[in-house]
């Protein structure tokens, strides 16, 4: 009897411990009495800032290098060739048919989703905080608003049929939520997100890192210019809606008359760790090394993207810079651009004369490569010549000596902020919309004020010996002939010389409706340069957007309809 109440005793003890142990909370889950209290609900603000910089290599969500660089004609996919990272390529052919194939589509599609899933778990949190127990309750809805947007616009950008819900919609709400809404009102729907948090948010943050009144109308600004440019359901442009233009005339007169930003003396300044968050910064997504985690929050989605036979990195090769964007660069006699011969032949950069924002952009053999004359760009850096030719590009890359800089088996990544919205694009926005509206003359100073500043930009750019690399000549433009014509291919020009190689050109592209004439124009020229390209063709109506991933479509049971000609 004694044996059996021991044994009782003891399964007793032991049921005890495995209910104890099947009743522990893992860590990460969070329950509804978690994030009521302001801490808590601050936790959930901050997380969904940390989102919108959670994307990957293979799914990026902020670096727009192969969406929106790859896919025009400022760069190659570079790598080990066409068949490395193949959906890249496929891609830069303007092939993107075959439906299983939808690894960096798909996967953008989600961490995306991830984001926006992020920020309307803050606001239900927010929306249902006391504005007593929780004075920023205004402030931080207004900022997960903004961030909710800013994921929802580069879905727009990317795959312009999407599907919009807010924080308000349940699990099944969402699962009848098709992307079927009209391009117009889905635009309004990502306006009206930036509209409160225009209206709600401050003008200055104690954080640097947070959302202000001004961001968000400089990103409103954004969306009512690509707004503007009305498109059919075959994604071509049919009107430019003057209303539209004259609304981003007025939220960017607001943001520079606001005084908070300035264009930096060098351009440079914009790519440099030491200089984040400068004067120029409106909105930037905040990375950080050495903080105490075992690789720090880097920007990993650029990381394919270093010269591949450097000795300090050792890897990728990828995004290698075009023979077109490398002559694009060249300028005449009065320091202003080829436009209608720069293509006809390589350039000689040795002879040519050149606007300084090509060494800012485009690592070329014997020039300094991201300001370190010690390290010149060797063509033996490049991964794969025989296909992508020499060129490389630096922008988003970081010096391996640079105190952002981290090597995380063969990728690297970098601590260095990612820039959103610039005050340079701001001014660019404005001119655009007063040349479209006929008031270019309005748009010539601005214009002209971005190549001071990069006339200006030359003094990192020295090789060791004290000399300049190139031959610099950039000069201003003349009222003289400045018609409304001659003004937009200025201000398309601009754009193209000041965002080179940030992944901004297939969009405006797009935005202008042009994207069939350039590119197939661009594509005639290089693929004779280039024959990786020979089968390459964009085709209008189709290559405008990416595909809906076809595994969004099959768990939607067909819910979501597929994007025209895929």
């Amino acid at each position: 009897m004694k044996h059996i109440i021991i044994i009782a005793m003891l399964f007793m003890a032991a049921f005890t411990s495995c209910k104890k142990a099947l009743d522990y909370t893992p860590k990460g889950y969070l329950v509804a009495e978690d994030i009521s209290g302001p801490e808590a609900i601050e936790g959930l603000v901050t997380a969904a800032y940390a989102a919108i910089g959670n994307g990957d290599m293979i799914g990026p969500i902020y670096s727009k290098w192969a969406y929106g660089g790859v896919r025009s004609d400022d760069c190659y996919k570079g790598g080990g060739g066409t068949g490395d990272v193949g959906e890249v390529d496929a891609m830069e052919h303007y092939n993107l048919v075959v439906p299983t194939m939808d690894a960096f589509v798909s996967r953008t599609w989600k961490n995306l989703f991830k984001s926006i899933s992020r920020a309307n778990a803050g606001l239900r949190a927010v929306n249902a905080a006391d504005e007593a127990s929780f004075p920023n309750k205004k402030i931080r809805q207004a900022e997960l608003r903004f961030l909710r947007a800013h994921s929802y616009f580069t879905m727009k950008l990317l795959y312009k049929n999407i599907p919009i819900f807010d924080e308000n919609a349940t699990d099944a709400d969402i699962l009848k939520t098709a992307n079927d809404l009209g391009n117009d009102e889905s635009w309004n729907r990502i306006a009206a997100d930036f509209q409160f948090a225009a209206d709600n948010l401050p003008e200055a943050q104690a954080e640097k890192a947070r959302a202000n009144k001004y961001a968000a109308q400089a990103y409103l600004a954004k969306v009512k210019l690509y707004q503007a440019y009305e498109q059919d359901t075959r994604h071509q442009v049919t009107k430019i809606n003057t209303t539209r233009l004259q609304e981003v005339i007025t939220l960017t007169q607001s943001v520079i008359g606001s005084g908070k930003y300035h264009l930096s003396t060098d351009i440079a300044d914009n790519f440099l760790p030491e200089t984040e968050n400068g004067p120029e910064s409106v909105f930037a997504i905040q990375f950080t090394i050495n903080d105490g985690t075992t690789t720090g929050r880097l920007n990993f989605e650029d990381g394919l993207n270093y010269p591949h036979g450097a000795p300090q990195y050792g890897c990728c090769g990828f995004y290698a810079a075009s023979q077109n964007l490398v002559n694009a660069h060249t300028t005449d006699a009065n320091g202003l651009p080829n436009f209608n011969t720069f293509n006809n032949s390589i350039a000689d950069l040795n002879t040519a004369t050149v606007d300084p924002r090509l060494d800012h952009t485009v690592g070329i053999d014997g020039h300094p490569y991201k300001y370190d004359p010690s390290k010149p760009f060797s063509n033996s850096w490049v991964r794969d010549p025989g296909v992508y030719g020499n060129f490389h590009t630096m922008r988003n890359q970081q010096l391996a000596t640079s105190a952002s800089y981290l090597k995380q088996g063969p990728f690297m990544g970098s601590a260095k902020n990612y820039d959103v919205i610039r005050f340079d694009d701001v001014l660019l926005m404005q001119a655009e919309a007063y040349i479209e509206l006929g008031q270019q003359d309005k748009a010539l100073p601005i214009i002209n004020d971005i190549r001071k500043r990069a006339a200006a930009s030359t003094g990192r750019l020295k090789k060791q010996d004290g000399t300049f690399p190139s031959k610099y000549r950039i000069g201003e433009y003349s009222s003289t002939g400045w018609t409304q014509d001659y003004a937009r291919k200025a201000l398309q020009w601009e754009r193209r010389m000041e965002f080179a190689t940030e992944g901004d050109r297939f969009f405006d592209l797009v935005r202008w409706g042009i994207a069939e004439s350039v590119l197939n124009g661009y594509l005639a020229t290089e693929k004779l340069r280039r024959p990786f390209l020979t089968t390459a063709k964009f085709t209008a109506g189709r290559d405008e957007y990416l595909p809906i991933p076809q595994s969004e479509i099959t768990f939607t049971k067909g819910l979501y309809k597929q994007n025209p000609g895929y």
